[in-house]
């Protein structure tokens, strides 16, 4: 087999760009793994990086596959001692567009980028966790030190992010506040938040103050919600934007208002995917599937997600498994 189906752009553009095409299957080089892509994932980036955003300048030619999560079966490993046999079942990132993505029935990744899928977890589940999971604990766990005692304000909770967002804070201990619309304040505090205030009633700004950290993952694209996350903050406190192009001066605003502010960039990191694996596994994490599309339907899954006001994950159902 040396072809496959996948979804393709042939140039960025609106959702209609997304179309069904047969291109080359991808060749597993050194120390990479071929997997059967099962289900894939459906983020935010993708749909950036499909209307010429993200990370649209590094595609180097078209037709091109976008997708990073992915969950599905081992085609072919490095080496016959390689952990990792073929038939396992597997879950992970590709780094796309350095990779080719995982929108399509093949994907050849960096073995480090890929562990094995939680049995208690199907496939569609599995794909709806590296890249929102993996975000959420760089921002929470590896930046802002979750601890117990800890103030944490989560903007966005009930989204793919936002939701691992606040299962991890209350997971290591902190006092989650998440924003969120009505529809989903008892489900967010199902997941850990111990206060939900509804962003379509009251205005966070003016109930909040002397929080330690901010996991802002709407930054200045709705109502200057990063910049007045600052106003929370006691003074010395944390905001970590994840947002890419929404608030770039993040650090410089924050140290002009005597708090501390970064960006987080997340990373395909097998090892903190294991551990997520492992939280998963215990049931102290869930991940949480709001629709399934099939391949062909990857348009409406972005116009879904462009939409907003989505809970959890989107994910594109590939082939059976």
């Amino acid at each position: 087999m040396t072809t496959m189906r996948a979804i393709v752009i042939d140039q960025p553009g609106a959702p209609d760009v997304l179309t069904l095409a047969e291109v080359p299957r991808p060749t597993r080089i050194a120390s990479e793994v071929l997997v059967k892509v099962v289900a894939a994932g459906v983020n935010p980036i993708d749909a950036k990086t499909r209307a010429g955003k993200g990370t649209s300048p590094a595609i180097a030619s078209y037709p091109a596959v976008l997708g990073q999560d992915f969950s599905g079966v081992v085609v072919e490993t490095p080496y016959e001692a390689h952990p990792l046999k073929p038939g396992d079942e597997v879950f992970g990132f590709a780094q796309v567009p350095r990779h080719s993505g995982t929108y399509a029935e093949y994907v050849s990744v960096p073995s480090l980028s890929v562990v094995r899928k939680p049995a208690v977890l199907s496939h569609v589940e599995a794909a709806g966790v590296p890249v929102a999971a993996l975000t959420a604990w760089g921002m929470v766990v590896d930046v802002a030190k979750a601890h117990e005692g800890q103030r944490m304000l989560v903007h966005a909770a009930a989204g793919g992010v936002g939701h691992f967002a606040v299962q991890f804070a209350a997971y290591f201990g902190a006092h989650v506040i998440a924003t969120g619309s009505s529809r989903n304040a008892a489900w967010l505090r199902e997941l850990g938040a111990a206060e939900v205030i509804d962003y379509t009633t009251t205005a966070f700004d003016e109930v909040l103050h002397d929080v330690d950290v901010v996991i802002d993952l709407v930054g200045n694209a709705v109502a200057d919600t990063g910049t007045r996350s600052l106003g929370v903050l006691r003074p010395g406190g944390l905001v970590v934007n994840a947002p890419s192009g929404t608030w770039v001066t993040v650090a410089e605003d924050a140290a002009a208002a005597g708090r501390r502010g970064t960006r987080y960039q997340v990373s395909p990191d097998g090892a903190t995917l294991a551990v997520i694996s492992r939280l998963l596994t215990s049931g102290d994490v869930r991940v949480y599937i709001d629709e399934v599309f099939d391949l062909e339907h990857a348009r409406a899954a972005h116009e879904k997600l462009e939409g907003g006001h989505s809970r959890g994950k989107s994910v594109l159902k590939v082939c059976e498994g």
